[in-house]
């Protein structure tokens, strides 16, 4: 049925809703192609009658809510794409004006090639007219106009069909024969919703979106149907909503969210193009692009009248509240800006104020990896992206920065928590060192060649405590954090030094032929140096240090930190020339600190090189007993610097070097210090399991379990941020808040804050403290095994405290008293309110006790709170007050009574990956006597950012911190149960814990019985083999009595990932069914 004209015009002329639903029925009719030819004619024959003139044109909107007029392009002559289009309007829809002239025109800047053969969206496309300009012009593949208003849709469809056919109804071919209906589609979308639901993947993404906040916030909120008012589906056009952007502060927030949005759909070779209103500022314009990881490209800029429709009191508002300036002009000719308060004023009073509109084209700088960024964001970091900063003046810190963001966000997506790993260092981590020397520098070497360690400075001193010389030469330059009582008081006889401590050291120029000298007159044990610039580049030097050393029996260990580079092409150096042809000699090593990055100049992470493998197990073993393990986040910086350098190299393309060999064994240097390979020996330390086999850990201090979505966002913020703020990083406000709220420790202004990355860093300076002071470090029975091995290894006076099982092996102050009796200067060691391994907790009263005992007899307490945090039942009975309890104790004063607060946050928060250890000092002798053993590996400063976030959230009680934490705790009170109850019934008794993360059990039923090791021999079960043995036939690792100090008890640790903690009960009933 032909529609009638007049009738049509009829209904049009009654309402606007009316003018729609009339044509509505007219895209039906153009949708079916039985009827549109006929249809394309109708519209023809109504903008005869209705557009004679632009008057007549004008007149038909607001008589007949609808306009149909033709829209001049005037392309250059010889340009492609036809002079006008044939355009329809409603008022509900942003009709074309200077704002989308300015748009078309930027795109009219790029070449001609780049929309060919795209696919393409546009964003608010309105009535279509750039949409379907664009397509004609350019030739896209297929481009898509999105527009959230279902009416703009509906009339950008027959503008289509009006440019598509031509008056006759019929199509309209281009050069390569297709129809603009071929090349395009109109949907209803907000934003690019339409193309994330249609996976769909886009070469260029451009846009001309609203960039002012609505001055009605409430009205933003409805319901968006074609139903809608038109009133407000024309505010669409004009006015955003807030998106949770920070640039929602400069009404950008609507942009932000649709370059967001983009990064996921866009491919990587992909451009997005956007029309700026210059409102906040170009560089506010710039940044927003910027800061997300696009280079940006001015197209086009220009001035044009602010809207008159437009009410821009939203952004006086914000200027009242924050001390941003927006730019408006008076007029189109002055360059003064004026703010947003004086534009609101002049237009008020019928002046005409303009502002810079820009057309910006941006380009992803590392498409891979920013997608991988913001897909990690996604998924509930939202808060997260406000803080990201990926804008870098500096094209190599980019490069540097933003593929570690990338991992570091594959990490954190992918990975529920941090694996346990080797504390030599993770495998993968020495590995890729390993690969770059054999690929950069040709020195065979593997991962078992080397040891990691959280800093030069640690590394050294580890190796000066191993080997204990007499007498040790350091070079100047390395000495700094070297413990003080090492370089003073130095008394030489016969050649040989004499120092209280057991080690001496003389500092020596950093010039080969004076060291040298040095070393042939004093004949040190240990030499510890680096090369001068000019004599790393040749190999003599080193060549010269190593027969000199061999030939009087000293260790050398070589610093190369100074010349060696992560780079595709690294300095020549010496020593790494001489390495590819020769062994090194077993008496040398070498010490590398990487601290050469771009981007966080103080995060460090030092390594060395050993090819004796007795040295590399004994170094690795220091790491464990001083340290515990390096963090796993520097190694991992690092190592995706070295995969950058190894991930486009072709595997085994070279041949390994041809060595001079120097067989491997005894070379007659200074051998370990019998003290350090005694207690080494003897300590149950980490297992080091074969090479494609894998063990159950039940012996490590560490959580397995996920690491909360807040612990996660702190970690990726504290690297992604810019310019972060000393006040920022200070965190001993927030430590001060939380020791007061957690235990009730008294802090002033004159307690001493001490951060370290472990605290069992900081409880070894300590012991060094007791060894200064002339004390005895006295421990309990049933204490944490690396810390008492840490002690005896630092050469400290151990005493034993008794405790019993009748009280769970608890301290109590009878046992302290009878013990300190016999002992001169104590230093009392006490582990709580969650005692490690026992896992049970000491009360407020048992505390006071304690401390009145140690008060008694003037120790010094060190109390040790880093395995506490997830106590199960912790009701008023076990919450501490030290300061109530120090003010009892005090009443009756002991000078030499002092307590120091240890701890960290991984149990606390979960903060597993980030490794950090405080101590609080409140005795001024102590603080100064800590001082002289400077060689602390200090938290990175992200570290320090991400715990000062987190303390924040706990302290204000964030929800899900909270609840991650709680959640946590009764999973490790279900698996404690589970635990005690498979243990039980196979056989052990029990101590039920009640906090932490670790019980201890005695196996009863299997002391005296013999069992099979290897399938050789029958081995009775003791105290010392149980470990071993359970370790052989089923692969789980505990911790035996040995570890615990209390006989016949060994510890389970269970804060592990689920699967694992299943494997290690059937693991536990496995062996009982092995023994019957």
């Amino acid at each position: 049925m032909e529609m009638n004209a007049e009738e049509f015009l009829r209904k049009c002329e009654e309402s606007g809703d009316s003018a729609y639903a009339q044509l509505r029925t007219l895209l039906e009719r153009l949708d079916d192609p039985s009827t549109r030819t006929q249809s394309r004619v109708f519209l023809s024959h109504l903008q005869t009658l209705l557009s004679p003139t632009e008057e007549a044109s004008l007149h038909s909107l607001s008589k007949y809510h609808f306009r149909i007029h033709d829209l001049f392009l005037d392309h250059p002559q010889g340009d492609m794409g036809r002079k006008k289009l044939t355009m329809l309007v409603i008022p509900s829809i942003f009709i074309p004006e200077d704002w989308s002239f300015t748009f078309y025109e930027g795109l009219n800047r790029h070449p001609d090639s780049i929309f060919k053969d795209k696919t393409v969206a546009e964003l608010g496309c309105g009535n279509g007219w750039i949409t379907i300009a664009l397509a004609d012009k350019w030739l896209p593949l297929k481009v898509y106009g999105l527009d959230i208003n279902p009416r703009a849709v509906k009339v950008s469809w027959i503008n289509l069909y009006l440019n598509a056919l031509d008056e006759r109804g019929q199509p309209i071919y281009d050069a390569e024969g297709k129809t603009l209906l071929d090349r395009l589609e109109f949907h209803e979308s907000d934003l690019l919703a339409y193309c994330r639901d249609h996976d769909m993947k886009l070469d260029r993404i451009v846009g001309c979106i609203p960039q002012i906040l609505n001055p009605n916030p409430e009205a933003m909120s409805k319901m968006i149907t074609e139903n809608a008012s038109e009133e407000f589906l024309y505010s669409l056009s004009n006015y955003c909503a807030l998106q949770g952007f920070v640039e929602d502060q400069f009404g950008l927030g609507l942009i932000a969210r649709a370059v967001e949005e983009g990064i996921a759909v866009i491919k990587p070779t992909g451009i997005m193009i956007f029309n700026m209103g210059g409102r906040p500022g170009q560089a506010v314009c710039r940044r927003l692009f910027e800061r997300r990881g696009f280079r940006v490209n001015k197209l086009w800029q220009t001035k044009v009248l602010q809207a008159a429709d437009t009410d821009i009191s939203a952004l006086v508002e914000i200027e009242k509240n924050s001390p941003h300036r927006f730019e408006f002009f008076m007029g189109l000719v002055n360059d003064q800006p004026i703010c947003a308060r004086t534009a609101w004023a002049y237009g008020k009073a019928g002046g005409r104020i303009s502002h810079a509109l820009s057309v910006y084209s941006c380009e992803l700088r590392q498409p891979k990896e920013i997608k991988a960024i913001f897909e990690f964001l996604k998924n509930g970091y939202h808060e997260v992206s406000s803080s990201l900063d990926l804008s870098f003046e500096d094209d190599s810190v980019a490069d540097e920065k933003i593929p570690f963001l990338a991992h570091l966000a594959g990490v954190l997506k992918e990975n529920s928590f941090f694996p346990y790993e080797q504390p030599a260092g993770s495998r993968h981590f020495r590995d890729l060192i390993a690969g770059f020397m054999r690929t950069y520098h040709h020195i065979p070497l593997s991962a078992d060649n080397i040891v990691i360690f959280p800093s030069r400075a640690v590394a050294i001193e580890n190796a000066l405590r191993l080997f204990s010389p007499q007498l040790a030469i350091v070079d100047e330059h390395l000495t700094l954090h070297l413990p003080r009582c090492w370089l003073t008081s130095l008394a030489l006889k016969n050649g040989e030094a004499e120092e209280p401590s057991g080690i001496s050291v003389i500092e020596a120029p950093r010039q080969s032929d004076l060291m040298v000298e040095l070393i042939k007159k004093l004949k040190p044990q240990v030499v510890i140096t680096g090369l001068a610039q000019y004599e790393s580049v040749t190999a003599s030097a080193f060549q010269h240090l190593l027969d000199v050393t061999q030939e009087i029996g000293s260790r050398l260990l070589l610093d190369i930190s100074d010349h060696f580079e992560l780079s595709s092409l690294p300095v020549s150096m010496g020593v790494l020339k001489y390495l590819s042809g020769t062994r090194l000699p077993s008496h040398a090593a070498i010490v590398c600190a990487l601290v050469k990055n771009k981007v966080y100049s103080d995060l460090e992470v030092a390594f060395v090189i050993s090819e004796e493998q007795p040295i590399f197990k004994a170094l690795s073993k220091t790491v464990e007993v001083l340290e515990g393990d390096t963090t796993p986040i520097s190694q991992s910086y690092y190592g995706c610097l070295l995969h950058e350098l190894l991930a486009f190299q072709l595997a085994d393309r070279r041949r390994p070097s041809e060595r001079d060999g120097q067989k491997p064994g005894s070379s007659g240097a200074t051998g370990i210090s019998n003290t350090a390979a005694s207690v080494l020996n003897e300590a149950e330390l980490s297992i080091t399991p074969p090479e494609n086999s894998s063990i159950v850990h039940m012996d490590a201090d560490q959580v397995f379990l996920p690491i909360p979505s807040p612990v996660k966002a702190a970690i990726f913020e504290s690297f992604s941020r810019q310019n972060i703020s000393e006040v920022e990083l200070d965190v001993t406000p927030c430590i001060g808040q939380h020791v007061r709220s957690c235990y009730g420790y008294p802090t002033d202004s004159n307690t001493e804050y001490i951060y370290a990355t472990s605290p069992l860093a900081l409880f070894n300076k300590l012991v060094l403290c007791c060894i200064q002071d002339g004390g005895t470090f006295c421990f309990p029975v049933g204490s944490n095994g690396n810390y008492v091995t840490a002690a005896k290894f630092l050469k400290a006076n151990i005493a034993t405290i008794p405790t019993e099982s009748a009280q769970g092996f608890k301290l109590t102050g009878r046992s302290l008293s009878g013990m300190l009796k016999s002992v001169n200067k104590p230093w009392v060691y006490v582990s709580g309110p969650t005692i490690n391994p026992t896992g049970l907790l000491y009360s407020n009263q048992e505390m006071e006790d304690i401390l009145s005992v140690c008060r008694n007899f003037g120790a010094k307490v060190v109390i040790d709170t880093s395995f506490s945090g997830l106590e199960y039942d912790y009701d008023d009975g076990h919450a501490w007050d030290l300061v109530g309890t120090l003010s009892k104790v005090n009443m009756c004063s002991n000078p030499s009574f002092s307590v120091c607060l240890l701890g960290g946050l991984s149990f606390n928060m979960l903060t597993r990956g980030l490794d950090f250890g405080f101590l609080l000092l409140n005795e001024l002798e102590i603080v100064n006597v800590f001082n002289t053993f400077p060689g602390l590996s200090k938290p990175h400063g992200t570290v320090r950012y991400a715990v000062k976030k987190l303390l924040g959230l706990r302290e204000r009680k964030s929800r899900e911190l909270v609840d991650a934490v709680r959640a946590h705790i009764g999973t490790l009170r279900t698996r404690s149960a589970r635990l005690k109850e498979e243990l039980e019934k196979n056989g052990w008794d029990v101590i039920e814990p009640r906090g932490g993360i670790s019980l201890i059990a005695k196996p009863t039923t299997y002391v005296d019985k013999s069992m099979s090791i290897a399938s050789t021999h029958q081995v009775k079960i003791s105290d010392s083999s149980i470990k071993a043995m359970i370790l052989e036939s089923t692969g789980l690792c505990i911790n035996s009595s040995l570890w615990t100090g209390i006989p016949g008890y060994c510890r389970f640790t269970f804060a592990l990932d689920e699967n694992e903690f299943d494997q290690a009960i059937s693991c536990i009933t496995r062996f009982r069914r092995l023994l019957s």
